[in-house]
């Protein structure tokens, strides 16, 4: 069974958070952007972090959506602190805390409408 964008999107912030991600957010750009539908924004504590909240999300569209995930450099991303994962209509960011402060996402895209937000 092939998922919707949004129960797709739905599942990411729930491995996130089972994998203790932080601050997790869920905007809907679909109105913003052609590029996707949905962005999941989480934060993780350590390089070490942000690759297990990436592999739990590419388990995720694997298995769930039956997408298939590389993850590319996922270590040198995880140093950069930011990985981004590309599901084509859902797209997930995973920053550290100064990262995700330095870029600040959301504001870039604060016209999407929030539909979740887990601390």
């Amino acid at each position: 069974m092939i998922l919707d964008s949004l129960t797709l999107a739905r599942s990411l912030v729930e491995a996130i958070e089972d994998k203790k991600g932080e601050n997790i957010v869920l905007i809907d750009i679909s109105g913003q952007s052609i590029m996707a539908d949905y962005f999941v924004i989480a934060t993780g504590n350590s390089d070490r972090q942000l690759k297990a909240l990436a592999e739990a999300a590419g388990q995720v569209a694997e298995g769930k959506a039956k997408r298939r995930v590389l993850l590319r450099r996922a270590d040198e991303q995880a140093d950069s602190g930011w990985i981004l994962i590309d599901l084509g209509d859902v797209v997930v960011h995973l920053f550290s805390a100064s990262q995700r402060k330095y870029y600040k996402l959301e504001e870039l895209w604060k016209e999407g409408k929030v539909l979740l937000r887990v601390q």
